[in-house]
């Protein structure tokens, strides 16, 4: 099956900005499931439907198409129960009314045909996906000739509507992605990423800052964290009122971060033990070094957590416990579990991508940005080209979205291995399966009570993957291991301060709950942010309180220059 590219997607769509032909083939009446889209698509996968269930799908089809014809020749305008079609102009005519109507139509039937469809569960996941994007891209709100208010915007802005339009995309045409939001309205250290502090340490891979203490005393042990290595790490720095470093910072923590290198051709070479080594570890031994403390309290998002946690293990293995505690935000060690990530991973596009940069080369931040992108192709894309290109709307400024389009290259060595052994053959999971900086990775040898988050609402690390962390870290000490369940999705559920009193999360005094679904069902939810929760657990693990140091680093590691330091400013070509 063929990978959706929203890039190439996007491309062909603005080739037939005004062609009508598309759209007709989904509203028109079919004369039966055979003649829709989706059939190439099952035969391409060589998937099969069992003919009973196929004809009982069909006839339903044809009746409610027919009954919807009817309608339409009575001049009864359909109940269109969807947010891209809530706009009074769908309703106005009873033309665009029929054509979402039968759009919906078409999308629930081919829905219903790739969900019949008897397969292995992951060649059924990637139909489904493979269907959900023709479905999205396919919509009457994404062409000028079927989106009325793109046409009432065009007259009522006598044309300007779209020329402004037609500017917007050719400009993105130019930077080889959709904008999301207006960039010029940021700018990193200036208005994202503006928490003062010093960078004190600066290798190859990663930049070290340390931030300016906000209160007299500190804890004794500082706080690392570890971002991931895709995007930067100012996800966890956008401005003062949502900012993860600043919190901690206010809490009386010494917080170091590593802020990663954006690859180019001098890192193409760069591995996975590479990261480790030479990042997360030469990381936790700087923070000790300038702390003076045998310890850290560690942290890692995302991949960052992925890397943190292998580092960790490495050193276990070497008889070292840098770590007091150990924080997992919406993190993978099981990758059993990899929602719809798992599309883009099987043997076949491993083993391409390692042909093609597995030795030497570079993974674009573009690529990654378009597989994400895909991930909510309605939010992220198509959104984006019927209010930017149709309606010549400009995007307005959100900074989460402006660090959303800052990308960034991963080396393919690192990428390549990070694919086939994590997500695709699973084994850092799996005691001494993985040999990384040397040293046989057990997860269960690190000695650290550890607070575990996943976000109800993730798309790329499912919460339950999340709370399989719990089995693999303190196995035989599961009640030191807290897991804390936040609303919303990947992003939006870590970035929740307190201040804004939005969303809640779920705790569950029973830590030796095995299985996620239980903990779930004897779980508690509570209103507003978890970030009070970690924050205690950082606390009770951060030794005793201390004298704020009175200046970044020490005579071994000196200052560099001002946070947040050139790494981050650099963006993927």
């Amino acid at each position: 099956m063929k990978t959706f590219d929203p890039q190439a997607m996007y491309s062909e769509w603005m080739s037939q900005l005004a062609n009508q032909k598309p759209w007709q083939e989904w509203v028109k009446p079919a004369n039966s499931l055979t003649d829709l889209p989706v059939m190439d698509v099952l035969k391409e996968a060589g998937a099969k439907i069992d003919p009973a269930l196929f004809t009982k799908l069909q006839t339903q089809y044809m009746q409610e198409f027919g009954q919807l014809w009817q309608d339409f020749t009575l001049s009864k305008l359909p109940a269109l129960n969807d947010r891209r079609f809530s706009a009074a102009d769908w309703q106005n005519h009873a033309m665009h009314a029929y054509s979402a109507a039968s759009y919906l139509l078409n999308a629930r039937f081919l829905l219903a045909l790739s969900e019949a469809v008897d397969a292995n569960p992951k060649t059924k996941q990637k139909i489904n996906f493979a269907v959900q994007q023709m479905i999205d891209a396919m919509s009457p709100a994404n062409f000028l000739v079927t989106n009325p208010e793109a046409q009432t915007k065009l007259i009522e802005s006598k044309g300007e509507s779209l020329a402004k339009g037609i500017s917007q995309m050719l400009a993105d045409m130019q930077k080889g992605r959709i904008s999301q939001t207006d960039e010029s309205a940021f700018e990193v250290g200036k208005n994202v990423a503006t928490t003062e502090g010093t960078v004190v340490f600066e290798n190859r891979l990663f930049q070290l800052i340390q931030y300016t203490p906000l209160t007299k005393t500190v804890h004794q042990r500082p706080l690392l964290m570890v971002p991931p290595c895709i995007n930067k790490f100012y996800i966890l720095d956008l401005q003062p009122e949502n900012s993860v470093v600043r919190y901690a910072v206010e809490q009386g923590h010494t917080v170091f971060l590593v802020s990663w290198a954006n690859p180019d051709e001098h890192l193409d070479q760069v591995t996975w033990d590479d990261y480790i080594e030479e990042g997360a570890i030469k990381a936790l031994e700087v923070a000790c070094a300038i702390s003076k403390q045998p310890q850290v309290n560690a942290f890692g998002f995302c991949v960052g957590g992925t890397i943190v946690s292998t580092a960790l293990a490495v050193l276990a293995a070497r008889g070292e416990h840098p770590a007091s505690s150990l924080t997992l935000l919406t993190t993978l060690l099981d990758f059993s579990d990899t929602g719809v990530l798992d599309v883009f991973v099987d043997e076949m596009q491993v083993a391409m991508r390692e042909q093609t940069i597995g030795k030497k080369g570079l993974l674009p931040g573009r690529d990654l940005a378009s597989t994400f992108s895909s991930l909510r192709a309605n939010d992220l894309v198509w959104n984006y080209v019927q209010s930017n290109y149709l309606k010549g709307e400009a995007p307005p400024p959100f900074d989460l979205l402006y660090w959303n389009s800052d990308s960034t290259n991963l080396p393919g060595p690192m990428f390549c291995w990070y694919l086939r052994n994590t997500y695709l053959e699973n084994k850092l999971k799996v005691p001494g399966a993985l040999t990384v900086a040397g040293e046989q990775v057990d997860l269960g040898l690190i000695d650290a009570p550890c607070f575990i988050y996943g976000s109800r609402d993730d798309h790329i690390v499912p919460w339950q993957a999340a709370f399989a962390s719990l089995a693999l870290l303190n196995p035989a000490h599961r009640e030191r291991n807290l897991f804390v369940l936040g609303a919303s999705g990947h992003i939006a559920g870590v970035v929740n301060p307190p201040a804004k009193k939005k969303r809640s999360y779920w705790l569950n005094e029973d830590r030796q709950q095995a299985a996620s679904d239980a903990w779930l069902a004897g779980a508690t939810e509570h209103a507003g942010s978890w970030w009070p929760v970690w924050s205690e657990f950082l606390s009770e693990h951060g030794g005793k309180m201390v004298k704020a140091p009175a200046q970044p680093g020490n005579t071994q590691f000196k200052a560099v220059e001002a946070a947040p330091g050139r790494y981050v400013k650099v963006r993927a070509a």
